[in-house]
């Protein structure tokens, strides 16, 4: 087969101490690696060794902690020897160091010794059991730090929703996929106090709640005519269930140079799809699009 030439010339000079590039061009390689995946038109491979992006990701408590206080103490090499960065995320393994280091990285004030870190992690196993799961969701994950700031003050809010879904049968229906098919939505938030109610159709009941959405905060946020819904993917959690099983969503969003993706869960697969919908909405308003048209 075809040798990983990434995954090999790392080991053979850092692990052999066979010198096979110079450390500036070593320290390029994972570059290099994600150059080539987008050439070959394939996603980047996120477990492979030195140059994928989970080769130094950080789950358990113990490990954030440690590595905290001793950097090596978790990892065989410096990442940056390869030009990549260590990564921690946050799961039901998760200790309150994950939280700590997390905001320290966002830069979010987050006290170590204050109680916020312990009562954000309760919230997080909390919503684990509802189905939530962030280690793919760091937007996310993200807003829910800056919801527990004080004074935290969001740029829109939900008043509530309401959404269509119509098909008039036509015969032969086992042909008629879609040719008269329906979706509206309803929304009304509220924008620094002022009440936005507006509607709109789509292709789904998903597009149809993320064009409303937009309609409702265009003239406020401009800055979201640029965003765009790049990956939409459904995971069914109970499968035993059937038509009512626990759903989750997770919707990765672009807007040509930022990615950030966000979760829903419900058994109610329009709610989840909103959740992560809505979050993905204001973490682009908070953290990417920072200047509010006067």
């Amino acid at each position: 087969g075809n040798t990983n030439m990434c995954s090999v010339i790392p080991a053979l000079q850092l692990k052999m101490g066979i010198k096979c590039l110079t450390a500036r061009q070593l320290s390029r390689i994972t570059e290099v690696s994600h150059f080539v995946a987008e050439v070959a038109n394939l996603p980047p491979m996120s477990h492979l060794p030195y140059v994928g992006n989970n080769a130094f990701l950080h789950k358990a408590g113990l490990h954030v902690s440690a590595i905290s206080k001793w950097r090596e103490s978790y990892q065989h090499i410096d990442p940056k020897a390869v030009g990549n960065n260590p990564k921690v995320v946050v799961s039901e393994l998760s200790g309150k160091s994950n939280i700590i280091y997390k905001a320290k990285e966002l830069g979010i004030p987050l006290p170590p010794q204050g109680k916020e870190a312990r009562q954000i992690l309760e919230q997080i196993k909390q919503l684990e059991n509802l189905g939530f799961q962030y280690e793919d969701a760091d937007a996310s994950f993200e807003l829910l730090l800056l919801r527990a700031q004080p004074g935290y003050k969001p740029p829109f809010k939900l008043v509530d929703y309401m959404v269509v879904v119509e098909r008039h049968r036509r015969l032969p229906a086992a042909y008629d996929i879609g040719a008269d098919f329906l979706a509206e939505a309803t929304i009304k938030v509220k924008v620094d106090n002022r009440l936005m109610h507006t509607a709109s159709e789509g292709n789904g009941p998903v597009n149809a709640l993320d064009r409303a959405l937009r309609k409702a905060l265009l003239e406020n946020y401009p800055g979201l005519a640029k965003v765009e819904l790049l990956d939409y993917k459904v995971r069914i959690l109970e499968g035993n269930i059937g038509t009512g099983s626990l759903v989750r969503v997770l919707i990765e969003s672009g807007n040509g140079k930022t990615l950030w993706r966000t979760v829903g869960s419900s058994t109610n697969i329009i709610e989840a799809s909103w959740l992560a919908l809505y979050d993905a909405m204001e973490y682009f308003l908070l953290r990417i699009n920072k200047r509010r048209r006067k």
